[in-house]
């Protein structure tokens, strides 16, 4: 039994937002494995279904980004599933633009969401680390963050969002490195500028 959490914050205003890139992800998961219906609970939305038969609950804390670790270890709690077994998905500036990471235990790096988890479970789950690029101006993390993903941006996204659901059940095996490696594999290569 497995606990994906998507990092995000509730709302329309912040739908597309390169910081809710966890949310979409849990969506594209949902959609591409075929789960029921999401419903409110402990704070969030919440639904449950098979990936390659194991027994997966996806998981969206609406508590907003800076409080989502309460809510994550209510049900958790509730449903027994250990941290070692609570896989997050989140936005992280220190990596390019469609570069992804998987990790186990380690710091937040300032991510307000992970702080907050990591206050309420520990720091013993799986963080999928979804690039999304550092702003020049340190002044504008908040705005790049905050604002929302590009034309050019979904260029990338959407394949990658595709790939991250359709690889998911590698992460089963405790190896994530061959998640990432075979994600970065079939992703497609950037697009290069054209020179005019």
């Amino acid at each position: 039994m497995y606990l994906f959490v998507g990092l995000g914050n509730p709302g329309l205003e912040y739908a597309k937002n390169r910081h809710n890139v966890g949310f979409m992800c849990i969506d594209e998961i949902r959609r591409s494995y075929g789960f029921p219906p999401e419903k409110a609970k402990f704070s969030g939305l919440l639904t449950e279904g098979q990936v390659d038969g194991e027994k997966v609950f996806l998981f969206k804390p609406l508590a907003y980004m800076n409080r989502s670790g309460k809510p994550v270890a209510e049900m958790a709690r509730f449903y027994k599933i250990p941290p070692e077994h609570i896989i997050t998905f989140h936005d992280d500036l220190d990596l390019a633009p469609g570069k992804i990471r998987v990790k186990q235990g380690g710091g937040h790096a300032g991510h307000n969401g992970l702080r907050d988890m990591d206050a309420h479970i520990g720091q013993q789950y799986w963080r999928v680390r979804i690039g999304i690029g550092r702003p020049l101006h340190k002044g504008a993390v908040t705005s790049h963050v905050l604002s929302d993903f590009s034309k050019e941006d979904h260029v990338w996204l959407d394949p990658l969002l595709s790939l991250l659901a359709d690889e998911v059940d590698l992460l089963f095996l405790d190896n994530p490195d061959e998640y990432t490696a075979k994600v970065m594999q079939l992703l497609p290569p950037p697009q290069q500028k054209s020179e005019t």
